[in-house]
């Protein structure tokens, strides 16, 4: 009869401390898969924001595509307009709506449509007053030796068109920053910059670039790399932390 070479192998008792220690192990190796895979993953933006430095002068139109889907969801138009015989010149910036978009805007008693110039932080969604068709920001003529400038856009800083515009059959809210100026019977604007919410039907506030629930995500961020047991910032470390604190914590603790 052979007999085994191998050597009979007693169980040992871990004390309860050790036995608490590897419980917590086991845990933090099951969870390393998925923190690994949580702190990877890419951020949503909810806002998409452009910044910008169009100049808009007379004579010149300028094509808006707020979702960069090569579609112009709106058109900033800067006009001049002089008679043959020069007596009598006028300058006017609008915007105009394609398809079925609008700017928030109101109506005059005498039947014109002007956009509003919103200040930063108002909301725009649902309950704005938009409106329909080519909407008027500022105007300005001279005729004769006098000239004049009206309209609530004329000479502004920092001002924000509110806009509504479909996606895909959706509706989308957006807003776009303007600088505007008048001189004689001349309209000049800066373009600074637009946003759009990507969500249908939610409201965006002027000025927004971000959603508040934002976050970037990045491999390794926030790893503990102390001696102590696992923590949430470890196992969403991944195998990098875990290791660490595998063979501190057994080297202090398993001896």
């Amino acid at each position: 009869m052979k007999r085994s070479l191998r050597p009979s192998r007693t169980p040992a008792n871990l004390s309860e401390p050790v036995q608490r220690r590897l419980s917590l192990y086991t845990l933090a190796a099951s969870a390393a898969g998925v923190g690994m895979l949580a702190s990877t993953l890419p951020a949503h933006a909810k806002i998409v924001y452009t910044p910008a430095h169009i100049r808009i002068s007379p004579h010149h139109m300028v094509p808006l595509d707020l979702n960069h889907d090569g579609k112009t969801d709106f058109t900033l138009d800067d006009t001049l307009y002089t008679t043959t015989a020069s007596f009598f010149r006028s300058g006017r910036l609008s915007i105009q709506p394609h398809s079925a978009n609008q700017a928030w805007g109101h109506l005059t008693n005498k039947g014109f449509h002007y956009a509003s110039p919103l200040p930063a932080g108002v909301k725009v969604g649902a309950r704005g007053t938009f409106t329909p068709g080519s909407l008027s920001l500022a105007y300005a003529h001279k005729e004769g030796a006098s000239s004049t400038c009206a309209g609530k856009w004329n000479n502004v800083q920092r001002r924000y068109l509110g806009l509504k515009f479909i996606i895909e059959g959706k509706i989308h809210f957006g807003w776009a920053r303007l600088n505007v100026s008048c001189t004689g019977y001349k309209i000049h604007a800066l373009l600074t910059g637009y946003a759009y919410e990507t969500i249908p039907s939610k409201a965006i506030v002027t000025g927004q670039t971000k959603g508040q629930d934002e976050r970037v995500g990045t491999a390794g961020a926030g790893v503990s790399m102390s001696a102590g047991p696992a923590t949430l910032s470890s196992l969403a470390g991944g195998s990098t932390a875990l290791s660490v604190w595998r063979r501190k914590d057994l080297e202090n603790n398993l001896q």
